[in-house]
């Protein structure tokens, strides 16, 4: 049976694409915001729905905009969660009551096993699979608000869009859903997989970095992978790359390397680590952040890398190069991401498996 209503948790850049996507294709979306961070619902609310631009043009109506979860969750069949890491627990605490048997939620992007984290924050079992709790390798656009209730999407792609479900017996639950919108996701062996599919960790930290006086000195007026990558950026991408594969391996799964998959994507036409970013098409314009205290440090680092290290370190698996990313991030934002410990093994849970009972997952 096909859903009716899609709950959409979060209204940032990608909750409100997500939304737009699937209120066009027919579905009635409510969308949800953190009282906290309400800024857009008081306007998809007033106009009655969001605009696109770009690649996805037009309007699409949003009949439920609010800060209210149970008005959001009453009567969705599918919930996509749509936020930064640091979003993935709060949604799950404040869902968590009201989630139904048979309802399928989507962490969309998991970035780093944000299925396991909303699981676990919603009050669920691990292994429950009344409710299905998946998660994507990433979201299928590039996007960026523009104003109140809009939009321009940069870029949509139909391939390399990876999901898997916790535990993974329910990934084709999960993939039964997100066909119907985005036809083309592909299902992964693990969420350990679409957690180490995930690329931002790759790419952004290593630019960012390695721009930060020029972020600092012009607020980011400039093109992140147009002017920011270059070979240097690009060897010390390949090298934390490096240490992805090697995670991977020793989880016995398997993953694609950046580049390949931004050429996959059709983000890029080249499969290499500089000039593949620097002249790829879907990356074209897009702006540097205007603060080194953005979600390209402390998502990609604060969480998502000292997560892939710490299960490295489970695994007998030496990070040298990731962990001097976080410990210079650290630095440069004046934190200590490591200590700070927003995603580990301990707070999922997972720190007394072994491999083989990680694949379980």
């Amino acid at each position: 049976m096909v859903a009716t209503k899609i709950a959409v948790l979060g209204a940032g850049n990608g909750g409100l694409a997500t939304a737009f996507e699937w209120s066009r294709q027919g579905y009635e979306v409510a969308l949800y915001s953190h009282s906290d961070y309400a800024e857009q619902i008081g306007a998809v609310r007033e106009r009655g729905g969001i605009t696109s631009t770009g690649v996805l043009e037009g309007f699409a109506p949003i009949p439920v905009a609010t800060t209210d979860m149970a008005e959001v969750l009453d009567g969705a069949e599918v919930v996509l969660a749509v936020g930064p890491a640091y979003a993935t627990e709060s949604l799950g605490a404040d869902a968590g009551p009201h989630l139904r048997p048979g309802t399928t939620v989507v962490v969309c992007p998991g970035s780093c096993v944000g299925s396991l984290a909303f699981k676990r924050a919603a009050g669920l079992d691990l292994y429950d699979e009344e409710i299905v709790v998946g998660e994507t390798s990433t979201l299928p656009f590039a996007v960026r608000a523009t104003g109140p209730a809009e939009i321009r999407v940069f870029h949509h792609f139909d391939q390399g869009l990876f999901a898997a479900a916790a535990p993974r017996s329910a990934t084709p639950r999960l993939l039964e859903v997100l066909r119907r919108v985005w036809p083309h996701s592909t299902a992964a062996a693990t969420v350990f997989q679409t957690a180490l599919q995930n690329g931002n960790p790759v790419i952004h930290p290593a630019v960012t970095l390695l721009n930060a006086a020029l972020i600092d000195r012009t607020g980011g007026d400039f093109a992140f992978y147009e002017e920011g990558v270059t070979t240097s950026t690009g060897r010390l991408m390949e090298a934390v790359d490096g240490e992805r594969f090697a995670i991977a391996e020793a989880l016995g799964v398997s993953i694609l390397s950046e580049p390949a998959v931004g050429v996959l994507q059709g983000y890029m036409t080249e499969d290499n680590y500089t000039t593949g970013y620097s002249t790829a098409p879907g990356f074209l314009g897009i702006k540097a952040q205007d603060s080194l205290d953005n979600r390209y440090l402390t998502e990609d680092v604060g969480y998502s890398m000292v997560f892939f290290t710490d299960l490295a370190r489970s695994l007998g698996v030496a990070t040298p190069v990731m962990d001097s990313v976080v410990q210079i991030a650290s630095v440069v934002l004046g934190r200590d991401f490591r200590s700070e410990a927003a995603r580990t093994m301990q707070s999922l849970g997972l720190d007394l498996l072994s491999a083989e009972e990680l694949s379980r997952y």
